[in-house]
């Protein structure tokens, strides 16, 4: 009879983690219904009502990411060094400041140029606000569940986000279409600042003592992850960003409705099949979804008419959901626990990267050619990470299986069972 596995301390029924999760996710819903509100109303604000391209479209929504990419590493850092609740706390205060800043873009809205300025410098608060925000949710997340539940962490957290996303869509189309870009910013402000008496009774987490390794063995233990993150973040820049001017382009109202759509689907395979990363392997998973997701960008590009496009957004939502905590556990694995806010800092930060040029460099897509170009390149791209994925995820385990073979080629019991 085979010998039983000796139980692990981290392991957990997935009932008693999201009990544990529970207070971080509602924290983080609320933290991020900022975001969501903004998310279908910027592009239109700045392309109808400050009369600015498609490529500063792109650029308002790609500051944020770049702020984010600047400030995940420092908030990995604090998270470590302060405590995940110390950073939550922090990263909310920062919000508020972003939507003074979005209350006084509207203020100069007669001179574009200058009120988009002061809206970019708001974009890089919230990119900030996401930095220690999510950074701090996830290290909490996994300190109170461990890292053999990494994948179901980053899925729980995940999921609260995009409820957010879900719910902060239509919110925000109902406040611009009511009262203007400047009812998203009072709610910029407000929403998180009222946040943190919800984050203020929650037991914190004590910082590790240990010091944490350098950096630059966090990014060698990380960077297969990172990349492959980084390259199908892409498809989520695309719809994100630009399927708004898509169904007002093609004369389809609502358009609030193709990202509750996309948040929706996700939500759904984060909770379905949010524990395949730690059960299956994360890469594995990973690179099945980029797949789905390909195909939902081609989807959007073929798409004829409305129902045709929110299908190509459901597939794209449902295969970009398990992406993240998918290459997650395996960047999670390699790290030690003194160092696992840097660590998930750092992935993120690829994926910060490549939201960061993505939007600006999909909007000359969209000028130079066509918005529905936009989501042709993505889907390639994705296909490529595809590929890029299988050869940055596997190296070592066709190393092994060449070496066993050729162990095995000399061992005289597998020559004979031969």
């Amino acid at each position: 009879m085979p010998a039983q596995r000796a139980p692990h301390p981290e392991d957990k029924p997935t009932t008693a983690v999201l009990r544990a999760l529970l207070p971080i996710m509602a924290v983080v819903v609320v933290a991020y219904l900022v975001t969501g509100i903004a998310m279908p109303v910027l592009p239109i604000y700045v392309h109808q009502g400050l009369g600015l391209g498609t490529f500063v479209v792109g650029l308002v929504a790609g500051t944020q990411f770049a702020a984010t990419l600047l400030s995940r590493l420092w908030a990995g850092r604090f998270a470590d060094a302060k405590g995940p609740k110390h950073a939550v706390i922090t990263g909310l205060v920062v919000a508020g400041g972003a939507g003074l800043l979005y209350l006084a873009s509207v203020q100069f809205a007669p001179t574009p140029r200058t009120s988009v300025v002061i809206l970019l410098l708001g974009r890089a608060l919230l990119g900030v606000m996401e930095s220690f925000v999510i950074t701090g949710a996830l290290s909490w997340g996994l300190a109170l569940a461990g890292a053999r539940n990494a994948g179901t962490v980053m899925s729980w957290v995940g999921t609260a986000l995009y409820t957010a996303y879900a719910i902060g869509a239509p919110a925000g189309s109902v406040l611009y279409a009511g009262h203007g870009f400047a009812a998203v910013g009072l709610a910029t402000m407000l929403l998180p600042l009222a946040t943190v008496a919800l984050v203020a009774p929650l037991r914190p987490i004590a910082p590790h003592g240990a010091a944490g390794p350098p950096l630059i063995e966090i990014v060698r233990a990380i960077w297969r992850p990172g990349v492959a993150l980084a390259l199908s973040g892409v498809g989520f820049a695309a719809i994100t960003t630009f399927m708004p001017l898509l169904f007002i382009e093609r004369g389809w109202s609502q358009a609030w409705l193709a990202l509750t759509t996309f948040s929706l689907a996700f939500m759904a395979a984060r909770i379905a099949l949010g524990h395949l990363p730690d059960r299956v392997g994360g890469a594995k998973v990973a690179l099945g979804c980029m797949v789905v997701e390909a195909i939902g960008l081609a989807v959007i590009w073929q798409a004829p008419g409305f129902v045709t496009a929110l299908a190509g957004v459901a597939l794209s939502g449902l295969g970009y959901s398990l992406v993240y905590p998918g290459l997650g556990v395996e960047a999670v694995r390699n790290t030690p626990p003194q160092s696992r806010g840097a660590a998930m800092g750092t992935y993120t930060a690829f994926l910060d990267l490549s939201l960061g040029l993505a939007s600006p460099a999909l909007g000359l897509v969209a000028e130079a050619i066509s918005l529905n170009a936009v989501f042709l390149v993505s889907a390639l791209v994705v296909v490529v990470t595809v590929i890029a994925t299988r050869l940055l995820m596997f190296p070592r385990a066709r190393a092994h299986r060449l070496a066993d073979g050729a162990a095995n080629a000399h061992d005289p019991e597998t020559r004979l069972r031969a």
